[in-house]
């Protein structure tokens, strides 16, 4: 296959599946909340789709390392999600009812992702470190589909969201039957047993540093939209406060390819970690200052858009050939699945308990001991 055409096809991925979290992340919460939900109900039922992470990645990550058939279980976790994901309909404002679709929809939807990184890294073999590149256009599907809803929930309703996140899973399960296998090449490849490999110490701080970052996002993915709609912002301004982070999260994975190349992995990581705990701070304490909210947008450039392609550079070097799929499962259930769901879960109860300026300063504590965390185990890398 030419090689604009993959590209296309690995991008054409990212952008369907991160346009969904354009949707989910923004305005899934107040979807809610115009179902009538708590904020402690609205933290356990988004808990629900980070902690199906825990389990599934690694549950498909040891079938396709075994297998070899990595976009096949692709394909089928699209199909599954698309499926099960119709099940909000039926469930209405019911808590078990949606508590059960969310937990099956998302055990499949969030197979998908890490077995995917994966493919693209193979796929692009040699020329790992530009994967930014493609994964970018997850960040353009996100900056578009937040802001489409947010003019379609402006003028609407609220209750256009289930409809637009059904046409999304359908256009991401029509893009995966377009990409091809990967082409398993593992010439460099460590034979080292997958336990031993996690014994390492760099490992192990890698993931330690990943569950706190992530946890310390738990009161922005589940908390940020209606924390601006109480102080005021419309739900118009609130999509372009989400798409601001995510465009200046694509400036980040512009840059990533050649910042690799001339910094080490922990001196970024470091850098992010820190911009990461001045990020909360500002957004707890003056979320009504303007211009202070928008830079502290901005900064969704370094405690997301850097950290994550360092993470992924790292998952890949310390996790080679077959344990490519484990790896990456990890990566994703151990950081957006545990440190996600007890992030949001932590946050639907200090958030009625101690208010937002105490849980967001919480939460910058979470990532400035992840900061600790790098400093001491990842002085080798």
């Amino acid at each position: 296959m030419p090689v604009h055409r993959l590209y296309l096809r690995l991008s054409g991925f990212y952008l369907f599946y991160f346009a969904t979290l354009g949707v989910l992340l923004p305005y899934w919460s107040l979807y809610l909340e115009f179902l009538g939900f708590t904020p402690t109900g609205i933290g356990a039922l988004m808990a629900i789709t980070l902690a199906t992470k825990v389990v599934a990645p690694n549950i498909w990550g040891w079938i396709a390392d075994h297998t070899g058939k990595r976009m096949s279980i692709v394909r089928f976790a699209c199909l599954a999600t698309l499926v099960l994901f119709t099940g909000v309909y039926p469930a209405g404002s019911s808590f078990i009812g949606l508590a059960t679709v969310m937990l099956c929809f998302s055990f499949f939807w969030n197979a998908a992702l890490p077995q995917f990184e994966a493919i693209t890294l193979n796929h692009l073999g040699v020329n790992a470190h530009r994967y930014s590149s493609v994964r970018l256009w997850g960040s353009v599907g996100f900056v578009a589909a937040a802001l489409l809803v947010g003019f379609l929930v402006q003028h609407l309703t609220l209750q256009i969201v289930p409809a637009v996140l059904l046409g999304l899973f359908l256009a991401l399960w029509v893009n995966s039957l377009l990409v091809p296998e990967e082409r398993q090449i593992y010439k460099n490849a460590s034979h080292d047993p997958f336990l031993w490999v996690l014994r390492r110490p760099a490992v192990v701080s890698l993931f330690v540093v990943c569950f706190l970052n992530q946890a310390s996002h738990g009161p922005y993915y589940a908390f940020f939209s209606i924390y601006l709609e109480d102080l005021g912002y419309s739900r118009m301004s609130i999509g372009g406060f989400w798409d601001l982070g995510v465009l200046a999260e694509i400036g980040m994975f512009l840059l990533m390819p050649r910042l690799l190349l001339r910094f080490a992995a922990r001196q970024l990581m470091l850098l992010t970690l820190a911009f990461t705990s001045l990020r909360w701070l500002l957004i707890g304490g003056f979320a009504d200052n303007l211009i202070l909210l928008l830079f502290a947008q901005m900064l969704h450039a370094l405690s997301f858009g850097a950290y994550h392609v360092i993470a992924i550079h790292l998952i890949h070097r310390f996790f080679s050939g077959h344990h490519q799929g484990r790896g990456q499962a990890l990566y994703s259930s151990l950081s957006f699945g545990a440190g996600g769901a007890l992030g949001s879960f932590a946050a639907g109860y200090l958030w009625t308990i101690v208010g937002a300026e105490v849980t967001y300063a919480l939460a910058a504590a979470l990532s400035a001991l992840g900061f600790v965390v790098a400093w001491v185990g990842l002085r080798s890398e």
